[in-house]
């Protein structure tokens, strides 16, 4: 059986974690006072959020998986959920008392605050596998002292002051996942670096098949895809590692095998655009300019 689970507003969720509500739009969930919890007879639950959450869970209750894969999630990682999104939890059906904390906040809460154009800077609430944020034991310190924060100012009641005061504390701690994110990337570099390499097999093995001449050259999104990463997972990643986006390091392979072939003057340059997935010759020469400084048969006869 697979048992689906809805949750649309934040007082529906503080209501199944037995969780005062204090505030319509926004509560800091301790699930150590929610009943013991077992799925008997699911294989797996489907949980649909309606709102943003960051989970902190002190027990694995079961792999989390999001579409076809699943999260890289161990005790005390954090787990970022944007609303719309569906989580599976597969499970053994064993009774267990949940543990850990969460954040959650519903979309409206950001309306006519500074959060609600910064949290679109916050590319890991669309991560999904093999992305969850490990913390240490300092950068956990610093999410139970937001959460706190945050809950502090739930208990004193709604006054002029309270969106304010709230939406900073949240925008506070994203910014310290941006920070724990980026010392994420550099001490898992070597995994980091495993990607990389197979990014660039995945462009040479695109680029010698005829899959350009049938569907084009390849977006991030295909290959975030090929390498069971997010889009913008794969994005912040590539970003750190090179310095450039990942659209751009796509765009530089185009070239770097744009100019080879330029040099075997057995092919034209319109076979050599359609071969690396252009549809039209002339916007292949138009985009060899603006980064080569020449077009394909200048730089031909320059070489």
């Amino acid at each position: 059986m697979h048992k689906v689970v809805q949750f649309n507003t934040i007082s529906e969720y503080n209501t199944f974690n037995n969780n005062p509500t204090l505030h319509p739009l926004i509560s800091v969930i301790d699930f150590s006072k929610a009943n013991e919890r077992s799925w008997e007879g699911e294989k797996s639950v489907k949980i649909y959020y309606g709102f943003y959450c960051i989970f902190l869970k002190d027990i694995k209750c079961g792999d989390l998986r999001y579409g076809c894969n699943y999260y890289d999630y161990q005790e005390g990682t954090l787990v970022f959920v944007a609303p719309g999104q569906v989580m599976e939890i597969e499970t053994d059906g064993k009774v267990y008392q949940p543990k850990g904390y969460a954040l959650v906040f519903h979309p409206d809460l950001l309306h006519g605050t500074s959060l609600l154009k910064n949290n679109t800077e916050h590319t890991f609430f669309s991560y999904k596998v093999n992305e969850a944020l490990h913390l240490s034991e300092k950068e956990r310190q610093i999410v139970l002292d937001s959460f706190s924060k945050i809950e502090y100012e739930l208990q004193l009641g709604v006054d002029k002051h309270s969106k304010k005061l709230i939406a900073s504390n949240i925008a506070l701690f994203l910014n310290y996942c941006d920070r724990f994110y980026d010392r994420q990337f550099i001490t898992r570099e070597n995994v980091n670096r495993g990607i990389l390499e197979k990014f660039e097999t995945l462009l040479n093995t695109y680029f010698s098949s005829d899959k350009p001449t049938s569907i084009g050259f390849p977006s991030v999104a295909y290959c975030a895809d090929e390498l069971h990463l997010s889009a913008n997972y794969f994005g912040d990643l590539i970003k750190k590692e090179t310095g450039k986006s990942a659209q751009e390091y796509i765009q530089n392979k185009i070239i770097t095998l744009a100019k080879n072939r330029i040099l075997e003057d057995h092919l034209s340059v319109n076979e050599i655009a359609y071969e690396l997935g252009f549809k039209y010759p002339q916007h292949f020469s138009r985009f060899f300019k603006q980064r080569v400084g020449a077009t394909p048969n200048e730089y031909r006869n320059s070489n």
